[in-house]
């Protein structure tokens, strides 16, 4: 058992197996586009806001207690990772919801905030704006703040900065835009 849990590709692909005998086995007649693509939506938006809540509520407020010379253990090796996995969840996140949104007839009338779809609406706008926070501030910042580019000192620190205060505005946009997602219907 320890060998199978020890592989996450094997378990993604168990995963994906069981789930695809729940959609066809328990829930067949039911299956169409939509709710796959409701499916990977939450699965992508799941991944997308856990890691946003991770660097905000675990990975920024414990780096200052760090000692110096573990900090390379996470600027090196678990924040690349992790914000690999960010920005994409983020870009897919945002691509699965416009589909759902468009195979259910309703992605113009949202993003025209037209009822009775303002809500969701709202919550796509709210969306937009941290999937692009995602790739043209925090990407972008925390590349230099990591050392992933090139950058003086002062520059690392203030693209840090910058990093930070773009994560935490999406931390608080995602409160509002998770509400509008849950309360559509």
């Amino acid at each position: 058992m320890a060998k199978f849990f020890g592989n996450l590709h094997l378990v993604l692909v168990a995963g994906l197996v069981l789930a695809l005998v729940v959609m066809f086995g328990a829930h067949a007649g039911l299956v169409d586009a939509n709710s796959i693509f409701r499916w990977l939506h939450l699965f992508f938006g799941i991944t997308w806001i856990g890691l946003l809540y991770y660097f905000n509520f675990v990975q920024i407020p414990t780096m200052p207690k760090v000692p110096a010379e573990l900090k390379p253990g996470i600027s090196k090796h678990i924040a690349p990772s992790a914000l690999f996995f960010f920005r994409w969840a983020a870009l897919l996140t945002v691509i699965t919801g416009l589909i759902v949104a468009w195979l259910a007839g309703y992605m113009h009338e949202a993003l025209m905030l037209k009822a009775p779809y303002v809500l969701i609406g709202i919550g796509m706008w709210l969306a937009l704006i941290m999937a692009a926070n995602v790739w043209f501030v925090i990407w972008p910042n925390q590349k230099k703040a990591l050392g992933i580019v090139p950058a003086e000192d002062a520059a690392k620190a203030k693209a840090a900065t910058t990093a930070m205060i773009a994560s935490r505005t999406n931390v608080l946009l995602s409160l509002a835009m998770l509400y509008c997602m849950v309360n559509f219907s």
